[in-house]
């Protein structure tokens, strides 16, 4: 395959199911499959960090890009998930093309107490008890260290929400204020632990809230080629400007939006609960996209699959604080870092430089000698719920082609799949998951990520 690969601009659904069927039906490249479990110590905290690693078991099968280096993936759940959201992506990845994939888990996600890494029970559960982040084995958040607040302000998105407001003074709190430091320390010691430079060049892909944060380590890791941006949210600063855009019902269709959303403004010290009506929220417009309006006349019949979905997520973290990165939500980080600056005791200046460094999450780096942000391929399903194909093209795709230097960026629209796009549909056994391998596949060996 040349160098000069282009990416199409649509996918129809009939090649979708082609793809699946032939790459499903490819004998497995035999691969390794572990955990690597591993210390960090940022901004005075000491924080265990997971990632899921995959790669072939024959050495000689590693896949080799267009740049004549190993090809490794980094993949990023949205907030709410651990690595176990994104293996229906990393096995093929892996098993079908070669890929070493490493699938980290945010700093709190991985449930350090069971060796399977299952959560148990619900994240709120009848006796009153919530589920919590585990950021240090044999640490836990005791429920003296938070208020429970239950949550109506934004009611028509998100239905009642429950969320944790730490306590100061406790280690909930120092934890959510000084977390986003430990995800980017992490991030870069799970890619240079597994996919060293002098070997790979690394492709990064966060699925939804996952976006902004594989966004931020493009530039903070030396061997990142390439954001494949399939479902994948932009920096949280053109994120915030896209939700201000597109209100709040969703992308599907690009539809007139009904409510408005305006600027979060979720504090650092806030934790979200996710329940049942997180997948109601996803389910409804999807079915929305497939069926149209008739959906509403077997109401019963989804319920029900609203809780099958939701009994099925319940062994993943289920909770969330990634939206003071993913939608820039500065005041939030400033706080956080002049909460953890207090705790440290530092001078004015040093304050100053770790407010800086938490406002920077948000956005790109400039500057003569920092790394430009590698190209992007970004990608859309059918009937995503979040992400339309109008505002990639009027807001996103322009507000990257601003940054100096720029990077070269393109839309691929599927037609098929939604939000989450391993889950199955009709004719479409792993969802587009297949289809979305190939076209990474495609652009890799093709030289897309490539810079002039």
């Amino acid at each position: 395959m040349s160098a000069g690969w282009t990416p199409p601009e649509e996918i129809d659904r009939a090649s979708c199911i082609a793809d699946s069927n032939e790459i499903l039906a490819r004998a497995d490249i035999p691969y390794t499959e572990f955990e690597d479990l591993f210390r960090i110590e940022a901004v005075g905290l000491d924080w265990d960090i997971g990632a899921q690693i995959y790669e072939p078991s024959d050495p000689s099968q590693a896949a080799i890009g267009a740049d004549g280096k190993k090809v490794g993936v980094y993949l990023l759940s949205g907030g709410d998930g651990d690595f176990k959201t994104m293996a229906p992506v990393a096995k093929p990845l892996c098993g079908k093309f070669g890929f070493k994939v490493t699938t980290m888990t945010y700093p709190g996600r991985l449930y350090l107490d069971n060796p399977d890494r299952h959560w148990p029970d619900d994240t709120i559960n009848p006796d009153g008890t919530v589920r919590t982040p585990q950021w240090l084995t044999g640490e836990h958040i005791t429920p003296d260290q938070y208020e429970v607040i239950t949550d109506t302000s934004i009611r028509e998105r998100y239905g009642t929400r429950t969320v944790l407001h730490a306590k100061a003074g406790t280690v909930f709190w120092d934890r959510m204020a000084g977390w986003p430091a430990a995800f980017e320390k992490g991030g870069i010691e799970a890619m240079a632990r597994n996919m060293p430079e002098d070997e790979y060049s690394i492709y990064v892909h966060g699925h939804s809230t996952g976006g902004p944060f594989v966004f931020m380590l493009s530039q903070r890791v030396p061997n990142i080629a390439g954001v494949m941006a399939v479902e994948n949210s932009a920096f949280g600063y053109i994120n915030e400007a896209k939700l201000a855009k597109q209100g709040s019902l969703g992308a599907i269709g690009d539809f007139e939006k009904v409510v408005t959303e305006t600027k979060r403004t979720d504090p650092f010290y806030e934790l979200y609960i996710r329940t049942w009506r997180d997948k109601a929220r996803y389910i409804g417009p999807e079915k929305l996209g497939h069926d149209g309006p008739v959906a509403l006349m077997r109401l019963p019949s989804l319920i029900e699959e609203v809780m099958a979905a939701w009994d099925g997520a319940k062994n993943e973290p289920q909770f969330k604080c990634e939206y003071t990165v993913s939608t820039n939500i500065e005041v939030s980080l400033e706080s956080g870092a002049r909460a953890t600056a207090e705790r440290l005791q530092l001078n004015e200046e040093d304050t100053e430089a770790l407010v800086q460094q938490f406002l920077g999450y948000g956005r790109e780096l400039k500057g003569q000698d920092v790394k430009p942000v590698p190209n992007v391929l970004f990608c859309v399903s059918k009937d995503s719920r979040d992400h339309g194909v109008e505002s990639y093209k009027s807001l996103v795709m322009p507000m990257y082609a601003e940054m100096d230097p720029a990077p070269k960026t393109s839309l691929v629209h599927f037609q098929a799949g939604v939000h989450s796009y391993w889950w199955a549909e009709k004719d479409l056994p792993s969802g587009i998951a297949p289809a979305v391998a190939q076209l990474w596949h495609d652009a890799v060996m093709g030289g897309y990520f490539l810079r002039d």
